[in-house]
């Protein structure tokens, strides 16, 4: 999925001339890595398209600033959200080599969870422990997101990092030095918490009545 999102050098900076920015639909940003950083100014409606698309965050994304024809490779590093507006209010981007490995958090899409024996057959609570894992790649193998089958999990069970099947030139971060304690619950299914009703207890805790002579 090709995503290009276009911007213009921004020269009036502090957090004045942010706020004024935003009062006309755009946003400040910032790119970095190898290079210079550089201030950006970007239309809210380059954005708002993509926010809630999960590939926009795990894609190689071309920045195209002040209408060059070559843009720049860049990945979406970090984007902050107005506190109760839909609006995003600043974003960071990243250049990327293209012959470099880099570390970038990828989604995990669950399937199977309504088969699982331990949800079908022993009646078990799904834990999803992680959303997303960092994972280390080339740009071009940056997978949209990894997905994690769960259909064969009983009732106890769990899926740890070391089950996930990595795409082809993926490898998790987490345990790229074979170090075994950091293989992390990624789900599992537990069995329900019994409640015992309050009036149950009170019952069991009150003294017998006193036999009737």
């Amino acid at each position: 999925m090709a995503i290009t999102i276009n911007a213009t050098t921004r020269t009036d900076l502090g957090k004045g001339a942010s706020r004024r920015l935003r009062l006309t639909e755009h946003l400040p940003a910032i790119i970095y890595g190898s290079g210079d950083p550089v201030s950006l100014t970007i239309d809210q409606r380059e954005i708002r398209p993509h926010v809630d698309n999960e590939v926009f965050y795990a894609s190689i994304v071309d920045l195209v600033v002040d209408g060059k024809k070559k843009a720049e490779k860049v990945i979406v590093r970090d984007i902050q959200h107005h506190p109760f507006k839909i609006d995003v209010i600043h974003v960071d981007f990243q250049r990327v080599d293209a012959k470099k490995p880099m570390h970038i958090n990828v989604q995990l899409h669950f399937i199977g969870e309504e088969v699982a024996p331990g949800v079908k057959v022993g009646g078990g609570l799904v834990s999803h422990v992680l959303n997303e894992v960092e994972v280390i790649c080339l740009p071009k193998d940056i997978p949209e997101f990894i997905e994690v089958d769960v259909s064969a999990v009983e009732l106890g069970g769990a899926v740890h990092l070391t089950d996930l099947k990595m795409p082809k030139g993926v490898e998790l971060a987490a345990m790229s030095h074979g170090d075994e304690s950091h293989d992390t619950t990624v789900f599992s299914i537990h069995a329900p918490k019994v409640v015992v009703a309050e009036d149950d207890e009170e019952a069991e805790a009150a003294p017998a009545a006193p036999a009737a002579e």
